[in-house]
């Protein structure tokens, strides 16, 4: 390994003079150098482009991947240029388990249909989720990320070697700046006798000779400066093309959730025709230990005649009539149930064999089960 010391040491002048000059500059004992207006006005609008489009990518990356193990290890993946495994979505691994237990608690009750039918719908709606994330990553994210890990860096870089044009420049500067006033104060310096030439002339010969060579110095600095400075608006002014990328990728992004929410919304509306078909699901063949009571039948009822037993045939018992105040609204789901407006008062009572969750509501000459959690009994 060949070792320059040689451009070693320049360099690490070159960086202390530079080190310094900012210093100074910092410190306001050294004059700076300031850019056009209208090329500081070009950097704080790139500044700004990138501060904004990193919030937006990393929030939209939560958007789209909320678990932060997850995150980490799709970034993981880019990083090492390797393909990012699939993985499936949440809705897809609930639609799987409802199907799953629809097995366990047979898919011919009507719980077990039902889970069937649901987790197909919540597998679908896992799948548009999927080509969801998909579209909005290529689309959306990708633009994105190429801006902050392309062309911004490219810009950075830049800017950087504009800075250090400039600390050039004015070191430069400084130097002919002492250079003239050392050349002036040795002119009038001179004594009033008559000069010896043969003492001032080489003097003056080296003070003028460092003057040239540092306006030299500084004519390529400037030439430097100004080609750079140059470079630096270019690429800055490209902004502005950015801008309308990315609200191009934008419009895209909205699209896919235009289509993905609409698909949702599809879904569950055809969801919800195909568990409408079985309105008395919710208390037919339903398993004792449920929430939802069997319907009153002859079998429940001491006494009463074979086959099924309408509500309304149900008489009410001589006590225990009681008054209750209706919490919430209910809808029947059938004509042996009440429907209930809520803060209305009615008259409930039990019927002997009736699941415990479950009352007979009276309202004038309307009855009909109600449930128990709907209401406040009164004393």
């Amino acid at each position: 390994m060949d070792f320059n010391l040689k451009k070693l040491t320049s360099d690490a002048g070159v960086f202390f003079t530079r080190a310094v000059q900012f210093t100074e500059e910092k410190l306001g004992s050294a004059e700076k150098t300031e850019l056009d207006a209208h090329l500081e006005n070009l950097i704080a609008r790139a500044d700004c482009t990138k501060n904004w489009t990193e919030k937006i990518f990393r929030q939209t990356e939560v958007l789209l991947q909320p678990n932060p193990s997850a995150r980490i290890e799709e970034f993981f993946y880019e990083k090492l240029d390797k393909k990012i495994p699939s993985r499936i979505t949440n809705g897809e691994l609930l639609g799987q388990y409802m199907m799953d237990a629809a097995k366990d608690f047979g898919p011919g009750t009507p719980y077990g249909s039902t889970l069937i039918t649901v987790g197909e719908y919540q597998k679908r709606l896992g799948g548009a989720e999927r080509e969801f994330l998909q579209t909005s990553a290529i689309n959306f994210l990708t633009p994105l990320r190429n801006f902050l890990e392309g062309d911004w860096r490219t810009i950075s870089k830049e800017r950087r070697l504009l800075e250090n044009r400039r600390l050039d420049l004015d070191i430069c500067k400084a130097r002919v700046k002492k250079a003239k006033q050392a050349e002036a104060k040795a002119a009038v310096s001179l004594p009033t006798a008559a000069p010896d030439f043969q003492e001032t002339r080489p003097r003056n010969y080296v003070l003028s000779a460092s003057a040239s060579a540092a306006e030299q110095e500084l004519r390529v600095a400037q030439t430097e400066f100004d080609r750079q400075a140059e470079v630096t608006r270019l690429l800055l002014e490209g902004i502005s093309s950015t801008h309308v990328n990315h609200l191009r990728c934008l419009h895209e992004f909205v699209e896919a959730q235009v289509t993905y929410y609409a698909q949702c919304h599809q879904y569950m509306q055809e969801l919800q025709k195909e568990l409408s078909r079985y309105p008395n699901s919710f208390s037919s063949n339903a398993h004792p230990s449920t929430t939802c009571p069997s319907p009153v039948s002859s079998s429940t009822l001491p006494g009463a005649p074979a086959g099924p037993l309408k509500i309304q045939d149900v008489q009410p018992p001589a006590t225990g009539h009681r008054k209750a105040k209706v919490l919430y609204d209910y809808d029947a789901h059938d004509a042996s149930e009440l429907s209930l407006l809520a803060d209305e008062l009615i008259t409930v009572y039990t019927v002997p064999g009736m699941d415990p969750d479950w009352l007979v509501g009276e309202r004038g000459n309307q009855k009909g089960k109600v449930p128990v959690t709907y209401l406040e009994l009164l004393s």
